[in-house]
């Protein structure tokens, strides 16, 4: 396999990517119960503004090897939650997930340049060198809420 991942957004009208990215996600997190096929594909479909979400890919030699999500977070103002992230085992270890996450990064930067994303991790390394900060203590199964500042919004004084 080749050691450069090629990311791209997951496109809803190749089922072959779709069913790819379903099956990453499913063996990752190994919860039937909380993460069935069939609750996951359903989640792999974009939603437009305002309450979007997207999925990005990656491949290796064409291979869809990672996914994960970035959506905005319907109780909080200008604020971005990356979710259901995964690299399918055989693929660990090449900087696939860094890349998926740098991925999900660029897109928001681009499309919302002002706000906050936040991400819930047990790779708290990974996201503090891509400019993430901890909110508090590592949580209950080790996981740390991290937020990653977008930009300052211009604020407007009232007429």
């Amino acid at each position: 396999m080749s050691e450069t991942p090629q990311i791209s957004p997951l496109d809803p009208a190749d089922s072959e990517a779709m069913n790819a990215a379903a099956t990453v996600l499913v063996n990752a997190f190994n919860e039937p119960g909380r993460y069935s096929i069939e609750r996951i594909k359903a989640v792999l479909a974009p939603i437009d503004a305002p309450f979007y979400q997207r999925f990005f890919i990656a491949r290796l030699e064409g291979e869809v090897v990672g996914a994960g999500g970035i959506k905005a977070a319907d109780w909080a103002s200008n604020t971005h939650v990356l979710y259901l992230s995964a690299v399918a085992e055989q693929a660990r270890g090449r900087g696939i997930a860094r890349a998926l996450v740098q991925a999900r990064i660029d897109w928001v930067r681009s499309q919302y340049p002002t706000g906050t994303l936040l991400v819930s991790t047990r790779h708290r390394k990974r996201f503090a060198q891509l400019g993430f900060h901890p909110l508090g203590e590592p949580e209950e199964f080790g996981r740390t809420l991290m937020m990653l500042s977008l930009g300052k919004a211009i604020s407007q004084s009232p007429r």
